[in-house]
């Protein structure tokens, strides 16, 4: 069933078309359009009913108090009073140095400040395929939120409004400044150099906020006995706090990466997100689904937090290839209605029957952007049994998951034809990217970012045949709704 939104129903083919040109001239002109970085443009933002509106307003409390769990949790079992086993997991394959540092006293309490959740909306709800907590998008949503809020002269309630994305980056990184006076550096990496021109274009948007922000790379920086400074416009700037924009598997590939390491423990400089890879792995949801692990979550999340997560974020398995003894099941695990006492039983599945995804729990290259990702259904049987083999066998230094997988519901949405000059309507399935900003304790949630992929596509992420706008909420007076097959 396909949901077909209002698609600025007030505008003409003509319009519609004028708009998308002016959008895509917004875009260039910010230098964060065109190739390799290139989507389909649509008139219009992808509108949300109240009660979707909701959800992601709602939503923002219960994933930053998922976090503290999680922080409170890993503390605890590397302390002895929860299970072992869970730091086990959460530190697997990781360099016992980067381990011993994230440990360290001083960053104990130190969580994610920006948390991005991939959600896909459902026929049944919506599902929570991962958090990322070293996102891209960010300057591309807090764009699109400028464009289309001035192309619709403000009539359209965006998500966050013009200047959420913005002004929540700005309170964020206000919050985490040390007493220590200094500027901000975005550090981009070469391996995330693609999204250096958004980067770009926000930490210009954070200077016109009042904020010393520059997107730098990491060999820009400067290390001195007073501590971290960068040369710009012919003066010597200190820097308060860095913006980590790199993904930890790939330190060792991070110029002066150690330097930033050492004036953070110094208290020189304050980094986010914080060198935690333990809350940066993927296999923290089968964590929430552990039944072992059951009371610690009812006691830390509360009721109402833990009946939420536990129903939007799927069943997920860490793909661990220990045997287990002959009285045990693998929890909550079930394959045409039969428990699973060993992985290799999941060989024999039926593609009916395979309705999971396997992919890398985290620290590894694999792990971002779509890389890594198996459909167990939409493969030949050879091809799934290979994937689940190879998964098991990293499991010492790259450990993989088995999650179910949740079809996304389909939307009609409009985009334009830049070759043909003309408007086609486009059924996709979505994967909404909500970013939430904490500042002060507090979490707001800053802007929704859809990508709304060909129907035929199961790996649903940023492409070129994806039409990429922000969420605003749909006026149920105007919402024309049709069932379509």
């Amino acid at each position: 069933m396909a949901q077909t939104e209002p698609l600025c129903p007030s505008l003409s083919t003509e319009a519609a078309l004028d708009r998308c040109m002016a959008v895509r001239a917004r875009l260039q002109n910010a230098n964060v359009f065109g190739p390799p970085a290139s989507w389909r443009i649509s008139p219009c933002p992808l509108y949300l009913s109240s009660d979707q509106w909701a959800f992601f307003t709602a939503l923002g409390p219960h994933l930053l108090s998922f976090y503290r769990g999680l922080n409170r949790l890993y503390h605890d079992s590397v302390k002895g009073t929860q299970p072992a086993w869970v730091a086990g997991y959460l530190d697997q394959g990781k360099p016992p140095a980067l381990v011993h540092y994230s440990r360290m006293k001083r960053f104990r309490d130190a969580l994610p400040a920006v948390i991005r959740p991939d959600v896909i909306p459902t026929q049944d709800g919506m599902v929570i395929t991962e958090l990322d907590s070293v996102p891209g998008g960010m300057g591309l949503t807090a764009c699109l939120s400028h464009i289309y809020h001035d192309l619709d002269h403000g009539r359209s309630q965006l998500a966050g409004g013009r200047n959420g994305m913005v002004r929540g980056f700005a309170d964020m990184l206000r919050s985490a400044r040390t007493p220590q006076a200094g500027g901000i550096a975005i550090l981009v990496s070469e391996e995330s150099k693609d999204y250096r021109p958004e980067m770009s274009w926000l930490a210009a948007q954070l200077r016109e906020e009042g904020l010393p922000a520059w997107c730098v790379e990491p060999r820009e920086i400067r290390f001195t006995e007073d501590g971290l400074r960068l040369h710009l416009d012919g003066l010597d700037q200190p820097i308060g706090v860095i913006y980590r924009f790199y993904e930890l598997f790939d330190l060792l590939n991070i110029p002066k990466a150690e330097l930033v390491q050492y004036a953070a423990k110094k208290g020189w400089v304050s980094v986010t997100p914080p060198y935690k890879p333990a809350l940066e792995e993927k296999s923290a949801f089968a964590l929430l689904h552990h039944p072992m692990l059951r009371l610690f979550w009812e006691k830390e999340l509360g009721a109402d937090s833990m009946l939420h997560l536990s129903a939007i974020m799927p069943k997920t398995w860490l793909l661990d290839p220990a045997p287990l003894p002959p009285v045990a099941t693998i929890p909550g695990l079930y394959v045409g209605g039969r428990p699973l006492a060993d992985w290799a039983a999941l060989e024999s599945a039926t593609q009916k029957e395979r309705h999971f995804v396997i992919k890398p729990s985290g620290f590894s290259e694999l792990a971002w952007g779509s890389r890594g990702v198996t459909i167990g259904h939409d493969m030949p049987q050879a091809e799934w049994v290979d994937s689940l083999r190879n998964a098991l066998a990293s499991f010492p230094t790259t450990p993989y998951l088995l999650q179910e997988f949740h079809k996304g519901r389909l939307f009609e949405m409009d985009f334009m034809d830049e070759d043909q000059q003309r408007m086609v309507r486009m059924s996709g399935r979505a994967r909404l990217s909500p970013y939430y900003f904490v500042a002060e304790g507090r979490v707001e949630l800053a802007g929704i970012l859809a990508t709304v992929c060909p129907a035929d596509k199961k790996i649903l992420h940023g492409m070129k045949d994806a039409i990429m706008v922000p969420c605003a909420l749909r006026d149920e007076a105007d919402a024309q709704i049709s069932a379509q097959p």
